[in-house]
């Protein structure tokens, strides 16, 4: 790697990042994922980004974390890719856009409503983005087999966190029959499909994000972390079967 140059903002040099790759907005969090790793090392922390590598059931793994909103994360994702990157998971959470998904459930997401404020910078809002349907497929599988309680759908992937005059489009999403809400897939979808990789997402619902309610919106409990730590383990369940599929 002497003779190559390092990218400006992860900070990594390319090859020094796996074939598959779990990203995640915390940088704390990726120690909750990293802890099931064999031989785990951070090989770079700049900014809110935080990048691990280490070694699950055989199969070299890069966890790193890309902050909040699409802006930041796009440029985590497009490091990533440059650095090696072939298959990429986010771990996240969601508020939940239906009556069915409550807190601590699981949802992966097939596909985004692109409200991000970023990819219709980078390709017409026309162009849909997708799951990679291995990905997705593999995610949805393991946590039906760990007996998670667990949906897949399109997720709605905002800009905005916080109300300001203008209303979130959550309501309405949820209606045309979104059944999540968060900032950062619709950006990895497009991401990775204009550089030619894969991806997808599983989410731990944090709360009910239909009618957001300020001080009533609390991720910071028991039934929340309980769900990170399981989709965690069922993203890394995932690249060993895509890792084993792939031969």
């Amino acid at each position: 790697m002497a003779n190559e140059r390092m990218l400006p903002i992860l900070k990594v040099y390319p090859g020094q990042v796996s074939q598959y790759a779990i990203v995640c907005g915390d940088p704390g969090r990726t120690r909750v994922i990293a802890k099931h790793l064999e031989d785990a090392r951070e090989v770079a922390y700049n900014r809110e980004y935080r990048v691990v590598n280490g070694v699950y059931r055989g199969t070299p793994v890069t966890i790193a974390s890309h902050g909040v909103g699409a802006a930041g994360a796009c440029v985590c994702f497009e490091d990533l890719i440059k650095a090696g990157a072939r298959v990429l998971i986010r771990v996240g959470t969601a508020g939940s856009l239906s009556r069915s998904i409550v807190d601590g459930d699981l949802i992966v997401a097939t596909g985004a409503v692109r409200e991000d404020g970023v990819t219709d910078q980078l390709v017409p809002l026309s162009f849909p983005a997708i799951a990679d349907s291995r990905v997705a497929d593999a995610l949805y599988g393991v946590g039906l087999a760990r007996g998670a309680r667990i949906s897949r759908g399109v997720v709605l992937s905002v800009g905005a966190f916080y109300p300001g005059i203008l209303p979130l489009p959550n309501a309405e999403m949820s209606r045309a029959g979104a059944i999540g809400v968060e900032m950062e897939v619709s950006a990895l979808l497009i991401v990775a499909a204009l550089r030619g990789v894969c991806a997808g997402a599983i989410l731990a619902v944090d709360g009910v994000a239909v009618e957001f309610e300020g001080d009533a919106y609390n991720p910071n409990r028991e039934v929340v972390a309980k769900a990170i730590e399981l989709e965690a383990e069922i993203a890394l369940d995932a690249v060993a079967r895509l890792a084993g599929e792939e031969g």
